[in-house]
């Protein structure tokens, strides 16, 4: 099969570079494949009594400093794993599985690229995986890379 619009999530953490050489490699068998990285930052929530709204939905700076950050740290980790993205976005939601699902749809991807860490017990209950999350609600093939434990930032 032949894709034409490739998607790599990253959390940008150390080990993220494993699941950009493997979307670089799979970039480099297909014929005119355009290539968009995507990180989430998650939104910041604020309480209103009972009710956490999303700070972005209040407020159109709130996550500026961690955005900009991000960014940074994006187009180093581009430079460092030599890869030619048509198209990267660092964008906020209330969780990364609704910000690559939301992703998908609106940018017609045929292919997602994710790493997924290995989780057990009490971690894998309350944590899951991102990777497991989407996986019924994306419209496109996903390739999912399989990672140790997860490694701090």
């Amino acid at each position: 099969m032949s894709y034409q619009h490739i998607l790599l999530v990253t959390d940008l953490r150390s080990d993220a570079d494993i699941v950009a050489q493997k979307a670089k490699r799979v970039c480099g068998f297909q014929d005119n494949a355009k290539l968009s990285v995507l990180h989430i930052v998650k939104d910041t929530m604020v309480g209103f009594g009972y009710e956490l709204v999303p700070a972005a939905s209040l407020y159109d700076q709130v996550d500026d400093v961690r955005c900009q950050d991000a960014r940074a740290n994006l187009t180093e980790f581009l430079q460092r794993n030599g890869l030619d993205a048509q198209k990267t976005e660092v964008t906020t939601a209330i969780s990364n599985s609704e910000g690559i699902i939301n992703y998908t749809h609106k940018h017609d991807v045929d292919l997602l690229i994710i790493g997924r860490h290995e989780r057990h017990g009490i971690s894998a209950w309350i944590n899951g995986a991102t990777a497991d999350s989407i996986l019924p609600n994306v419209p496109c093939d996903i390739l999912v890379v399989k990672l140790d434990k997860p490694v701090k930032s």
